[in-house]
């Protein structure tokens, strides 16, 4: 790797370990504004004010706020996410097995949006201009331009309301067999692979069609290559850098794309869990949550970047 190279990668990790320094003082005080009051909506409305006074002090929610911003880092920084309020329990082990459903979900999306989106991309760029390139052209444009929520709602009015198909709730508690998985997990990955996989096909087929207008291309047209060999063997290996780094930037929608579906499915992830806790006011729960998703997504980005940097000609 060149020293120049290697320059713009530690400047982009920089900027990424600053950024997330920004992101956890957002999150931070971004809860703590939440409106409702902890200790009341903990102790209910029958509570005293000396029982409310009395907790807020055991929760020191009366020191500075800066005070308790940085004693929550400090913990982050030795592993303790702290205690939940509204259970009395580690946030670490109410996240833990949420997070492991929040990530089979994020799997199988992937495993499943991004070859059908390549596929997809690389042929309607081979197929430029055709009807089959204006098929997954409008395609496209129409999926990315449908909100989560709307592919969501259509999928349980479809398949679980007049179909009858699949269930309109993705309980993963109730699975009993790989045919009651495939069920509970259909509709939470169906919505994700759209929302996901519309925003890849339109980022791969202009990164190939970008490199099949360059000289070297358009010479192994005129030296009699197939247009499929000149894609596979002359386009596609140095459109790979662009197409990667298309990935990266696309699985970032779903950091966003899981909590609505989760959210609607009512699936049991750590996207739900934070919309629980809101509920709540379960501060230290809120922003574990939320700092998770912000460093899924700030990985993904920055990922994105390095991979755009090592992969640009110019700089190899």
């Amino acid at each position: 790797m060149k020293s120049g190279v290697l320059k713009l990668v530690m400047k982009r990790l920089a900027v990424a370990l600053v950024t997330l320094l920004i992101v956890l003082f957002a999150v931070f005080f971004a809860t703590s504004m939440l409106p409702g009051d902890t200790a009341s909506i903990l102790l209910g409305q029958a509570a005293t004010p000396e029982a409310v006074a009395g907790l807020r002090e055991a929760m020191h929610l009366n020191d500075p706020a800066i005070l308790r911003f940085l004693l929550w880092l400090v913990g982050l920084l030795h592993g303790d996410l702290g205690t939940s309020y509204a259970n009395q329990m580690p946030v670490a082990a109410l996240i833990g097995g949420r997070l492991v459903n929040t990530m089979k979900l994020a799997a199988i999306t992937t495993m499943l949006s991004v070859p059908l989106a390549l596929t997809l991309g690389i042929t309607a760029a081979m197929l430029r201009g055709s009807v089959y390139d204006r098929t997954v052209t409008v395609f496209s444009i129409g999926v990315i331009s449908v909100p989560e929520f709307m592919v969501a709602t259509l999928a349980v009015l479809l398949f679980a309301v007049y179909l009858k198909w699949l269930p309109a709730l993705s309980s993963v508690n109730e699975a009993h067999s790989v045919t009651d998985l495939v069920r509970i997990y259909a509709m939470p990955v169906i919505t994700l692979t759209f929302v996901i996989s519309a925003q890849m096909i339109r980022m791969t087929r202009a990164a190939v069609i970008e490199t099949l207008s360059t000289p070297y291309v358009e010479m192994a047209l005129l030296k009699g290559a197939s247009r499929s060999r000149m894609v596979l063997r002359h386009a596609l290996p140095n459109a790979l850098g662009p197409i990667v780094n298309a990935v990266a930037l696309s699985l970032s929608y779903l950091v966003g794309g899981v909590i609505i579906v989760e959210t609607i499915f009512n699936y049991p992830g750590i996207a739900k869990l934070m919309v629980d806790a809101v509920a709540t006011r379960d501060l230290p729960l809120i922003q574990s949550c939320a700092m998770i998703f912000c460093l899924g997504y700030l990985f993904l980005i920055t990922a994105a970047d390095i991979i755009a940097i090592m992969s640009n000609p110019r700089l190899r």
